[in-house]
């Protein structure tokens, strides 16, 4: 309505999210059919504007009854082939923005806060795969198998645009994505000492949002609703992940060196695993914004959103471990394992970059101190001092995976 206490004339209708002029042709921007002070909702009879918000103004929730479905089939094609499916429904609650807060409506005309939105039905994942699995030798086995996932329903900020008495921001069940690729595995069973598994997996993650506050920035600067397709945070292309594991036995079944007469490395082993992951997403900025200060600007930004890469990643751990079985009591019927265990993660130390600057793309320098004019410098209490302080901010340890860390621990099964 053109007044909210005084209609004269209806300037545009909506229905659910969607917006309409007059005429009923649908609008994307309804700030363009709003009265001189705002929205003017044709309010029901008997309301007006200066009632005050009561329990007449919630409804309950409706219990969401979801039916979530698990199938896994094979079909052996012969002896030393099958192929294998399943599909699966998974769900969850809401773990943001839904818990109900009345202080939000009571003030909101005054209060430029996200509004907790109680009525966010539950995410849901709906997860198919495909494979084939084929047996190479008595004791080896190679799979492929490619998989799809659907996200539906995910919860993410969005600007309710036009809303009475004021626009406000709050959560909803409006994002979704896919996640599909491929992996191919290879598994060694125990073949005397040495069991072994290598896996490779091909992966694209894309949706309209990786998380909930994913569309904070835009919803801030007053543009629509937009959902475009655009890579998750966690979108990993490329991963390899391997883990050989070497062990004596005792016994009749120990093969390993006798030295005086003993068994040394019985129940002894060395287990190794190696993690090759290709770098995850990150939106680039076209200038220098100041990431380390206290308050940083807005970045421009440079390219489309998660359109560069962090780089590679390589870890490898290991663990030496030797099991001794300890008898007690009568007859020593009774038994107890003590383990005793070396690891050593990140075995080579290797500087893994985990997050990086929009604007050059590292992980210890944001370029703003390269770009800083002569004239902001001199305007701080110290020049040099700020310098050397920021570089210090900005070198962020965070930034990086943990380096390498050796642990001694022993534990005690009984």
């Amino acid at each position: 309505m053109n007044d909210v206490n005084d209609p004269t004339n209806i300037n545009g209708y909506r229905v659910g999210r969607t917006w309409f002029n007059a005429n009923g042709t649908e609008i994307t921007d309804p700030l363009i059919i709003q009265g001189p002070n705002g929205i003017a909702p044709y309010l029901a009879e008997g309301v007006s504007s200066e009632d005050q918000i009561s329990s007449n103004a919630f409804t309950d929730y409706k219990p969401q009854v979801i039916v979530m479905p698990r199938i896994a089939f094979s079909f052996p094609i012969s002896e030393e082939a099958l192929f294998f499916a399943h599909y699966d429904v998974l769900t969850k609650r809401p773990t943001t923005g839904n818990r109900l807060d009345p202080l939000d409506y009571f003030f909101m005309k005054n209060r430029n806060v996200i509004i907790n939105n109680p009525n966010l039905v539950p995410e849901k994942t709906i997860d198919y795969e495909l494979g084939f699995q084929q047996v190479l030798s008595r004791s080896s086995s190679l799979k492929i198998a490619a998989f799809y996932r659907e996200l539906r329903d995910q919860v993410a900020l969005f600007n309710l645009v036009g809303a009475y008495p004021r626009t406000y921001r709050t959560y909803t069940n409006i994002d979704f994505g896919t996640v599909k690729g491929m992996t191919i595995a290879y598994d060694l069973r125990k073949t005397g000492n040495l069991w072994m598994r290598a896996a490779y997996t091909l992966q694209f993650a894309e949706g309209t949002g990786s998380d909930a506050a994913s569309a904070l920035n835009l919803v801030n600067t007053g543009q629509p609703n937009l959902r475009t397709i655009f890579p998750f945070n966690y979108d990993q292309r490329h991963q390899v992940v391997t883990t050989i594991d070497y062990r004596y036995g005792e016994g009749k079944d120990y093969n390993g060196p006798v030295w005086f007469g003993q068994q040394v490395f019985k129940n002894t082993g060395l287990n190794f695993v190696t993690n090759l992951a290709s770098g995850t997403p990150y939106s680039r900025y076209r200038v220098p914004v100041g990431e380390a200060l206290f308050s940083a600007g807005s970045g421009i930004l440079q390219g489309s959103p998660n359109g560069s890469r962090k780089p590679w990643q390589f870890r490898a751990d290991a663990q030496f471990d030797k099991n001794i079985t300890l008898k007690f009591g009568e007859d020593g019927k009774k038994r107890a394992n003590l383990n005793i265990y070396l690891l050593i993660n990140n075995v080579f130390n290797t500087r893994n970059i985990i997050n990086v600057y929009s604007y050059t793309g590292n992980a210890d320098d944001d370029g703003f101190l390269g770009v800083v004019s002569d004239e902001d410098l001199q305007a701080q209490l110290d020049a040099d001092s700020f310098t050397t302080l920021y570089a210090m901010k900005v070198n962020n340890p965070f930034n990086f995976g943990l380096p390498r860390t050796i642990r001694l621990g022993v534990k005690f099964d009984f």
